[in-house]
């Protein structure tokens, strides 16, 4: 294969495996050239990432060392889906009784599911998770392109228990501002105790959910990591959880003049980008 070949087939590897450490030995014996030629290659790939700002590549020595992955979304392609979403949102046919939006097409869709990841994971980076974990069902999209992207396990909680997954722990929550109680169950096996959490979901309007799943992981005797919401709602203003990061802002929705009021969060350049 020709070095540009090689460094084609290199990236497409390494961006198909986010934060997954390869050996150099690895692609010696895939390509079948000595270290030297791919140690160039691998400064190749690393230009082509800095230039076009789609992440980067870590080198680490020592026996367990290697090169990996670690994925990035610029700051034009985040305005880019921000300015996407907020225009989806924005729509007013979306607008269901009682003030709710339908927002199913766009947690389900793969391009702007994979952007959320790619935001969460460049924001969570640092923050040594574990294993992300969701509740189901709509967090679940955003919450596995977040783990994809960080290389960690994804752990969905289960509003009811099913038998196909052995002993579960169960709790009960308030959800939304209306304090329904409702229930969340996760399976004994599904999680290391001791371990560290980052927390995807949805959407939050009072935090009853995420508060739910962070008083789960305490039940393992685990952190939280973080906390990624897609959308929070402005009101209540206080909410039962305080840290979190949200990507869009939901204020009210008036179904009489037809009208969403809809803005991101502000400090998502200067949290992701700085």
């Amino acid at each position: 294969m020709k070095r540009t070949e090689r460094v084609g087939a290199m990236l497409q590897i390494l961006r198909e495996n986010p934060n997954k450490v390869f050996s150099l030995g690895y692609f010696c014996d895939l390509f079948g050239c000595a270290k030297s030629s791919v140690s160039e290659d691998v400064s190749a790939a690393r230009r082509a990432l800095d230039i076009s700002g789609f992440g980067r590549i870590e080198t680490s020595a020592g026996a367990r060392g290697g090169l990996r992955y670690i994925p990035s979304i610029s700051a034009k392609a985040a305005e880019s889906l921000l300015a996407e979403l907020e225009k989806k949102l924005q729509d007013r046919s979306r607008i269901l009784a009682n003030g709710f939006l339908y927002t199913s097409d766009i947690m389900f869709s793969p391009v702007i599911s994979r952007g959320v990841g790619q935001i969460f994971a460049a924001k969570f980076e640092g923050a040594g998770a574990d294993c992300v974990v969701t509740v189901e069902t709509k967090g679940i999209p955003a919450a596995l392109m977040t783990a994809e992207m960080l290389n960690l396990p994804l752990v969905v909680l289960r509003r009811e228990s099913k038998i196909s997954e052995g002993s579960t722990v169960s709790i009960n929550y308030f959800s939304g501002s209306a304090e329904r109680i409702q229930k969340m169950s996760l399976a004994k096996r599904a999680v290391r105790p001791g371990s560290r959490a980052l927390i995807v979901d949805d959407f939050m309007r009072a935090g009853g959910s995420v508060r739910g799943i962070a008083d789960m992981m305490r039940e393992f005797d685990m952190e939280v990591a973080g906390v990624g919401v897609v959308i929070a709602s402005k009101e209540p203003v206080k909410k039962k959880v305080t840290d979190y990061f949200p990507l869009i802002y939901l204020g009210q929705v008036n179904e009489d003049e037809q009208l969403i009021d809809v803005e991101r969060n502000p400090q998502i350049f200067e949290s992701v980008f700085a």
